[in-house]
């Protein structure tokens, strides 16, 4: 007979579910195969990202092959700054592996912080699709499409919230691919896929409507920010492909959208989006223990950050690597890692 608990036991073992979490994340990355991230160089973006996906194959077909549509989700944080947004080439890149390999509809996406549209225009994403027919490639604005999972938060004050994020970025029919930048960043310091995936899946209104911004609700505060990606990341992760970061001209300083060039010519793939950012962290010549969402995802089982369980095909991270400039204001961003200096009265 099944060995019958009592409701006490069940409570117990339900309120140490949470702190048993990251041992178990750490027994199963101890016994799972090293995650795979190819690492290119070369004086073409597209090229390089077209070579970076090559070499990963074997990772992305057998699920690629399941799926009805792709969706490429690119990074417009900014709709007028190019060096902060994905460039049509990087797309390119990405269009030119799945040419041979995927049949279906392809979706360009994004939900940017201002009007998708206007950045779809000004990034030259319409030519795109022009250039591309035989691939049936459409743009998509999150936004203006308007269907939404919700998913828990954390506001400012540490309050549970909701957020509307994209359902699209939901679909089990769809292929995702991760389509960002190396960047600096002004809150969580670097600015990579995951962050790509979290902060642009959450929705907007439009200009002439009502105005609200579930970004804002996942975008909030040091420890915050950094803890809802990790939540948005857990809560996404099921149903991402490949990550592509380009880091063919990466940014420095004041990112995410206003810092300066940095000539890297590089471009990373992985089926492992953490793993990803964890070799894009390298290349830029980064701290990794500065990031905390990356931290928070490595614990939790969302991907791997340790470099002894990554194999790095390709070019060698120490013949690509640049020490990025890191925002201004870096030592406040570094205060996730402290106390918390203000805390309610103990009770109880």
């Amino acid at each position: 007979m099944p060995r019958q608990f009592s409701r006490r036991s069940v409570l117990q073992l339900t309120a140490l579910t949470p702190m048993l979490r990251p041992l178990l994340a750490q027994i199963q990355s101890a016994n799972a195969a090293p995650s795979v991230v190819s690492l290119t160089r070369g004086e073409s973006r597209r090229t390089n990202v077209f070579e970076a996906l090559t070499a990963i194959d074997q990772q992305i077909q057998p699920v690629l092959n399941t799926k009805k549509s792709v969706a490429i989700k690119v990074n417009n944080v900014s709709t007028v700054n190019q060096l902060a947004a994905t460039h049509a080439d990087s797309i390119h890149g990405i269009l030119d592996y799945l040419a041979p390999r995927f049949k279906g509809p392809v979706y360009i996406v994004e939900s940017a912080a201002d009007d998708t549209l206007e950045g779809f225009d000004n990034f030259k994403y319409a030519q795109l699709v022009a250039d591309r027919k035989p691939q049936d490639v459409e743009l998509i604005d999150l936004n203006r499409e308007a269907k939404f999972k919700v998913v828990a938060m954390l506001d400012y004050d540490l309050h549970a919230k909701p957020a509307r994020m994209a359902a699209r970025l939901f679909d089990p029919e769809t292929y995702i691919f991760c389509a960002s930048m190396l960047k600096t960043h002004n809150v969580v310091v670097a600015s990579l896929g995951v962050k790509n995936m979290a902060l642009g899946a959450p929705l907007h209104s439009l200009r002439d409507e009502p105005q609200w911004n579930d970004k804002r609700v996942v975008h909030n505060g040091l420890r915050q920010t950094n803890y809802n990606i990790f939540l948005a990341a857990e809560a996404l992760k099921p149903f991402w492909g490949t990550s592509v970061i380009d880091g063919y001209e990466g940014m420095e300083g004041n990112g995410p959208s206003m810092g300066t060039p940095v000539a890297s010519r590089l471009a990373i793939a992985s089926t492992d989006f953490v793993a990803a950012d964890r070799v894009a962290v390298e290349t830029m010549g980064i701290n990794p223990e500065w990031l905390g969402y990356l931290r928070f995802c490595s614990d939790f089982g969302v991907g791997q950050y340790d470099m002894a369980k990554i194999e790095v095909r390709g070019e060698k991270i120490a013949a690509v690597q640049k020490k990025y400039r890191l925002h201004p204001d870096i030592e406040r961003e570094l205060q996730w890692m402290g106390p918390m200096t203000e805390l309610p009265r103990l009770v109880g």
